[in-house]
Formats: structure tokens, sequence, C-alpha cells
């Protein structure tokens, strides 16, 4: 994952932007072995839409995030995560990020919403340093840092797979 150097927000115009998932992803980084290793992956956004509003707390974001997508730099590995012991696709394929609050904190922006992925439904805020405007469309990078998988119900592998996860969403909406 990248680090921002600066926070930069660009207010974007009032409206609904959808996702444009060929150019999206969401990052994912949690350790391993027993906090020894970190574990490097990504996971495909499958559809989402953002609602920018006047004023900009009124703004809202839903996105649908295709479990399945699960891609570290080892197959075995993936298919581990992907299996009954962990994110159990064939039950849960879905994550989904919703809110409808959004707060400016100083350089950057912080949208608390909840997340839902193996039947559990927790808070999160993903705190956003970077808006840009491209055109009409507009991208957006943010991260949601030590999400506690117990709380989501992904228990299992204790020890080999750590139980705080951090992600970084690179997200490139075009308005609806």
């Amino acid at each position: 994952m990248t680090e921002s150097s600066t926070a930069q927000i660009e207010r974007p115009p009032a409206g609904t932007y959808r996702i444009d998932p060929a150019n999206s992803e969401i990052g994912y980084s949690g350790k391993h072995r027993f906090g020894t290793g970190t574990v490097h992956a990504t996971f495909t956004i499958k559809s989402g839409e953002i609602r920018v509003a006047d004023p900009i707390t009124g703004s809202g974001v839903a996105v649908t995030v295709d479990a399945a997508s699960f891609k570290s730099n080892s197959a075995r590995r993936d298919k581990d995560v992907r299996g009954a012991r962990l994110l159990d696709i064939a039950r849960y394929p879905e994550i989904t990020f919703a809110s409808d609050r959004l707060r400016e904190e100083g350089d950057h922006w912080v949208v608390s919403g909840t997340v839902t992925a193996h039947g559990e439904t927790v808070p999160v805020d993903v705190t956003i340093d970077r808006v840009t405007r491209e055109g009409a469309a507009i991208s957006i990078h943010g991260r949601a840092q030590h999400l506690d998988r117990y709380a989501l119900g992904v228990t299992r592998g204790k020890g080999m797979v750590g139980r705080f996860l951090d992600l970084e969403i690179n997200a490139h909406a075009t308005p609806a």
C-alpha cells in the first residue's frame, strides 16, 4: 500500500457518482504467522455509489466488494482465505460498506459507516485524504485502519492470521 504524503481534498460538485470497478480497488494488509509477517492483498469493488451533498456533511456512500476477489501473491493463501475457515465466500459472497455521514476534520474527511462481512455488521470510520476532480469524474483515496476481523465473525486461524487489518481504498467514480 502506498502512503499519502499530503492531504488534498477538491470538493466535487453535488450529485451522484457511480464507482468504476475497472479503475478502483481496495488494498488489504494484515499480519500473519504470529505477527512476524505482513500479507498484502487486494479486493475488487463490484459496485458502488457516492452521493455528494450540499452541505458536504450530508454525503453518503454504498459499496459492494466481491469477497471472492481476494488476491495476494500466493494462490494457496488466496484459496485458504476465501474458504469456509475464513471469508467463507460460498455463504458470504459480498462485503458491503454503507454510510450517510461525513465530517470534515482539518485537511481530511471522515466517513462513518458500517461494514458487513461474514454475516456481521460493525461500525467503521474511513479517513479520506485525497479527492481529485478529473473532468466530471472524481478519484478518492482513503483508509480504514485497525479493523477487527473477530468482530466481523472471522475468528478462525488465530495466530496464523492476524486479528486486525488495514484497508486502503482507491476509487474512481463518474457522474450517474
